[in-house]
């Protein structure tokens, strides 16, 4: 017993740390994708071929057929998180930096709290706070000028989050296939999703693709997806999703340093002071642990 909650902690712990810092650098790895790439259709190949991948390695290891209900679940999921979560970031950091697409996406646990109370959870006064909080550091940021007055591209990031937290949330209530079988149905599904999109909006395959660009695709392929957002499922299935979202304290740090390191984004000392807002807020939201529901 002692040996299976050591090993289940260890998971926890190597899970966090894919979600925390390989997909801190998701961000910039998405600037340098879209490059060469339109945002829908890269994001589309992204999901697409790495569930196809997941989905043939875990039927070669035998695991079974998800069913209709299963299928159906996944394809929810799969819809809020891959294809709206992050087929929006993909299109709004066409005109924003990663480091400011990666800091709004911070709120996501503040919507978790929100959307926890649809299935009985009751918000705290000190969630109600980190709530205000994190709503104050978001204003700030669009005060700051970081989107040039786009309140579009703001909206949307702030779709993004509440989408892909409402996803979060809403999965543990649905049917889903076992272990990583349920990653690989998601992306699967929100892949084709994000392929459908792409074609919809008349969007085609490059004349030419960068190297950077294909290094990306890879990065976003094997590392963001395959693993990062396998750990993101394994964590959602055994801690709260409050807990599972703490990558958003350290993804905005990450993207800040990618960002300025790899592509000498410039990060004004108003998104700064906006980051350690929303940070403060999520921090109240994610110290609220006496409820096991959420």
């Amino acid at each position: 017993m002692h040996l299976n909650m050591s090993r289940q902690s260890l998971l926890i712990v190597l899970a966090l740390f894919c979600t925390y810092f390989i997909w801190g650098s998701t961000y910039l790895a998405i600037r340098f994708g879209i490059e060469s790439f339109p945002p829908f259709l890269m994001g589309g190949v992204r999901f697409t071929v790495a569930g196809i991948v997941l989905f043939a390695v875990m039927r070669y290891l035998g695991a079974a057929m998800p069913s209709k209900q299963e299928w159906l679940g996944a394809g929810v999921v799969g819809l809020l998180l891959p294809a709206l979560g992050n087929g929006t970031v993909c299109y709004v950091q066409q005109t924003v930096s990663s480091s400011v697409a990666a800091l709004s996406i911070a709120t996501a646990p503040i919507w978790m709290a929100i959307f926890s109370s649809i299935w009985g959870h009751k918000i705290t006064p000190k969630e109600w706070l980190g709530i205000a909080i994190g709503l104050v550091g978001i204003v700030l940021l669009n005060l700051g000028g970081s989107f040039d007055g786009d309140l579009m591209s703001a909206f949307l990031l702030i779709f993004a989050a509440a989408s892909w937290s409402f996803g979060s949330v809403w999965g543990k209530h649905l049917a889903m296939p076992e272990g990583l079988m349920g990653a690989a149905c998601q992306m699967l599904t929100g892949g084709l999703v994000l392929l459908i999109v792409s074609a919809y909006a008349g969007e085609s395959w490059p004349a030419e693709v960068s190297a950077r660009s294909w290094g990306a695709l890879l990065f976003l392929i094997v590392l963001g997806s395959l693993i990062a957002y396998s750990a993101y499922q394994y964590l959602l299935k055994t801690v709260r999703p409050l807990v599972a979202s703490s990558n958003t304290f350290v993804n905005p740090l990450v993207a800040f340093a990618v960002g300025v390191w790899f592509a000498a984004e410039h990060v004004t000392m108003t998104e700064m002071i906006a980051l350690g807002v929303i940070l403060v807020g999520v921090f109240l939201v994610l110290s609220v642990t006496n409820n096991k529901d959420i």
